[in-house]
């Protein structure tokens, strides 16, 4: 069997990880543009919800599949996948085709943070663990720090187009070098995929999005998602391989950390989501002063994330988990107290700065503290199903807020074509007494969206109140995929 080049394999999914963070900021700062482009802004959160709805409902999958089958395949298929979403929006013609494209970049997204981080788990000890963590954070907040400059950039010299094309040569190359480097011993194995699993829970999470659409479809909507929920337990309480292991989250350790990351999950991505929104439609900025106004986040994420994987052996995991996700819940307050007409951007930004660091701080030790509590081959179902609650926090809140603000405008009255020329060429135009008028119906339904978000973000705190005490044990550095034990944390 060949030798996995470790450096080499790395800079793969560092690509991969590159391109996966870009992929949120790029297409958020974008999105109000492609609005004003193809219209459709009753739609403008299900451009975000599909992309991750998808990426939610294939993360456990593939974790799966990565014990089962190797981790280098199901990397390839997610990167190919994702690829071809990415063309494909690039093509769009309709929101309505936007929106099915992107649940096509989604099936691929779900492949690749989680099964990245799998491939470090295996490679690296869980001291080692902690500093490419940090590292991986690291790169993650660069990528979501150029995001929004080069989203804004795209939209202003080419078209809003190009934020999907940019995708194309990052993958490729990401899927050559990985193809080329990396190489494991797989032990293969007979699997049954929980595809029933996948399907109510894709049917609850739509309810859960129609419900917040108007009165009328939430008394439909409620009941289905109860229903299929209801449905999707009892299936993977006896699903021979399920989709989402209801046993892993007997640990403590994991049930926390789950909890914690769909809420965590859904604050970041509506943050990402709604500021560029706010900041092109009620006040009145460019797609780059949209993007800049989102892109600190990402450099206090890398900071914070490089730093805490050098202090957890010093200060454990619940220290820094409470510590980032309180300092998350002040500067989403602070956020939705300067949200107003007129705000100056340079003010955002530093809190969104604020934002990012204590997300970073958070982030790495769940994640190893996740990894390193089960053995090497659950480690990827254990670590995809992590990022699958963050995801589905994300979706839910994208969605549902969305519902908020669609709901807010058709209360004030505003006609929605109307409300979409404030985010395309069309606003210098418009008498400036209408454009006050439609800019103050966004307010409003913004506003309840930002503290919303800061709810959202004490609720993460709260929960981490439960995170275990834990230390981190000395682990011998070991090459075989059996050392997954060594390392691993205990109960103080």
């Amino acid at each position: 069997m060949k030798t996995t080049h470790r450096r080499l394999t790395v800079v793969a999914l560092l690509l991969g990880m590159f391109l996966a963070a870009m992929e949120m900021t790029v297409v958020s700062t974008a999105m109000p543009t492609a609005i004003g482009d193809l219209g459709g802004l009753h739609l403008y959160a299900w451009a975000f919800a599909a992309y991750m709805l998808t990426a939610t409902v294939t993360v456990p999958i593939y974790g799966k599949l990565a014990d089962l089958r190797g981790r280098k395949p199901v990397m390839l298929v997610g990167l190919a996948l994702f690829l071809a979403g990415s063309l494909a929006c690039g093509q769009a013609r309709s929101m309505e085709l936007l929106i099915a494209f992107r649940a096509v970049q989604g099936l691929g997204a779900g492949a690749i943070q989680p099964i990245g981080l799998t491939i470090v788990g295996d490679l690296f000890t869980v001291r080692e663990r902690a500093r490419w963590q940090g590292i991986f954070g690291a790169v993650w907040g660069l990528a979501g720090l150029l995001g929004p400059l080069l989203g804004g950039a795209l939209v202003h010299y080419l078209s809003w187009r190009w934020v999907f094309y940019v995708n194309l040569p990052l993958g490729l190359a990401s899927a050559a070098v990985l193809t080329v480097a990396y190489h494991e011993r797989v032990e293969r194995h007979e699997h049954r995929l929980d595809l029933a699993g996948a399907a109510l829970l894709t049917a609850a999470v739509l309810g859960a999005l129609a419900a917040a659409r108007s009165r009328e479809a939430a008394l439909v909507a409620v009941p289905s998602a109860a229903v299929a929920l209801g449905l999707f337990l009892f299936v993977e309480r006896r699903a021979k391989e399920p989709l989402l292991p209801l046993d892993l989250f007997a640990e403590r350790i994991l049930a926390v950390a789950s909890a914690s990351g769909a809420l965590v999950g859904a604050a970041m991505i509506a943050m990402v989501t709604y500021v560029p929104l706010y900041v092109q439609s009620v006040l009145g900025a460019s797609p780059t002063a949209a993007g800049s106004a989102i892109a600190p986040m990402a450099i206090g994420w890398p900071i914070a994330s490089a730093l805490s994987g050098r202090l957890l052996p010093r200060l454990g995991y619940r220290v820094l988990i409470r510590g980032g996700l309180l300092l998350t819940a002040l500067s989403a307050t602070a956020l939705a107290l300067l949200l107003r007409p007129g705000a100056e951007v340079g003010a955002l930004r530093a809190v969104t700065a604020a934002y990012g660091l204590g997300l970073g701080f958070a982030n790495t030790p769940l994640v190893i503290a996740v990894q390193s509590s089960v053995p090497w081959n659950r480690r990827g179902v254990a670590t995809a199903s992590t990022m699958f609650f963050r995801t589905i926090g994300g979706t839910l809140a994208v969605g549902l807020l969305g519902g908020v603000l669609a709901a807010t405008l058709a209360r004030s009255g505003a006609p929605a074509a109307e409300v979409e020329r404030l985010l395309g060429p069309e606003r210098a135009v418009l008498d400036p007494a209408l454009a006050r008028g439609l800019a103050a119906a966004l307010q409003a339904g913004m506003g309840h969206i930002f503290w919303t978000i800061c709810a959202v973000a004490f609720a993460a705190f709260g929960v981490s109140l439960a995170f275990p005490g834990l230390r981190l044990q000395p682990a011998e550095p070991s090459t075989s995929n059996e050392s997954a034990a060594a390392g691993r944390p205990r109960l103080s």
